[in-house]
């Protein structure tokens, strides 16, 4: 094979592998369009659209005769008997804060304290 025959063959291979990367590359452009094309919109909706919540706004409080979610935990401790508080949680009631104190006793019993908190307005 002569040096222009090898040149020739290589160059017709070279070619056939810049084809077909040059038609991937092609084909991996317009595919992408439509997706961005499709974000974009998504994204005009999106600011189009009003802001919503997905939880509900916290209660205004102010303090009237009762305690506080941390001064329940410390009164319920100082009762004794308490090895560890599990958990502390505050809920509302008839227009008031209900603690709800979780404690692990010294005897290995869990036990549920309710302590009332303060008024809502």
């Amino acid at each position: 094979m002569s040096d222009k025959q090898l040149k020739t063959c290589v160059n017709n291979v070279l070619k056939s592998y810049l084809k077909k990367w040059l038609y991937l590359a092609l084909c991996l452009t317009f595919l992408s369009v439509p997706a961005l094309s499709q974000a974009r919109q998504v994204e005009r909706v999106q600011e189009s659209m009003p802001l919503t919540l997905d939880f509900e706004p916290r209660v205004q409080i102010t303090q009237s005769n009762g305690m506080t979610l941390s001064q329940a935990v410390d009164s319920v401790r100082r009762r004794g008997n308490v090895e560890r508080v599990i958990s502390a949680s505050t809920r509302v009631s008839n227009g008031r804060e209900v603690h709800h104190i979780k404690v692990l006793t010294k005897d290995g019993k869990v036990r549920t304290h309710k302590v009332q908190g303060r008024k809502l307005n």
